[in-house]
């Protein structure tokens, strides 16, 4: 029989026209990031880490420059990459756009990236010590950094980086708790937290353009720093000193 008349005889009897019934599915396997311990189930905490971080920051109140801000300042950056660089705390334009180094001086701060082959887009992460800005962009005061420093802290261990690059005096001698001078600072590979971070000091991208002559020092800090990195992709002893 035709199956067009077949299906009009079944309708007219009131019989739903049977039909073979496909196999069920199996059900579908939980995807790899519902499996503990798995790597996208790990990538998925870390991010939500980074998430739960950067809403702390946003609505911080630990200190008083919560008051005088337009926003806190967290960072950007790949969640997990091989460099770290750490600036003193946002300017104007950084506390306007909520992103760190965006002024003048963010601008030769990517031209001191790119000179050794880095982008802040791609391959490295870019932080401040303070997440708020300053008055006047005066010098951070102690209990400042103090409420601060613990959210740093926590984006190091997230971010786990290879190689930190510490741009400027207050954030070389606050990240290593010391008042040695920055000049003296340079040309060392210092080390932070338990995982002993290498980590290099050079000058803030803001001091280079008010005294474009200390530039020079600066790519010499900059080359020091690669050739550290070089050496640890490479399974090499770091040496402590630039040659």
């Amino acid at each position: 029989m035709h199956p067009q008349r077949r299906r009009q005889y079944l309708e007219a009897i009131g019989i739903e026209e049977w039909r073979l019934r496909a196999r069920e599915a199996p059900p579908p396997k939980p995807p790899a990031a519902a499996v503990i311990g798995s790597p996208a189930a790990l990538a998925a905490d870390i991010a939500g880490e980074w998430q739960a971080l950067r809403a702390e920051v946003l609505a911080c109140r630990r200190c008083a420059l919560h008051a005088t801000r337009t926003q806190g300042v967290f960072g950007v950056g790949p969640l997990r990459c091989d460099w770290l660089v750490i600036g003193e705390a946002p300017g104007a334009e950084e506390d306007r756009r909520g992103e760190p180094f965006v002024g003048a001086a963010g601008q030769l701060l990517d031209a001191m990236l790119r000179a050794i082959d880095l982008d802040r887009r791609s391959n490295v992460y870019i932080a401040n010590i303070l997440k708020s800005r300053p008055p006047g962009n005066r010098d951070p005061r102690p209990e400042e950094v103090a409420a601060c420093l613990p959210y740093l802290e926590r984006q190091i261990a997230l971010l786990q980086p290879r190689i930190i690059l510490a741009v400027g005096r207050i954030a070389a001698q606050n990240l290593l708790a010391t008042d040695v001078p920055l000049g003296r600072l340079r040309g060392r590979v210092h080390h932070l937290g338990e995982r002993r971070t290498p980590l290099v000091v050079t000058y803030h991208p803001a001091y280079l353009l008010r005294t474009p002559g200390d530039k020079r020092k600066a790519w010499e800090d900059l080359k020091f720093a690669r050739s550290l990195y070089q050496q640890l992709t490479e399974g090499v002893p770091v040496d402590g000193n630039r040659s």
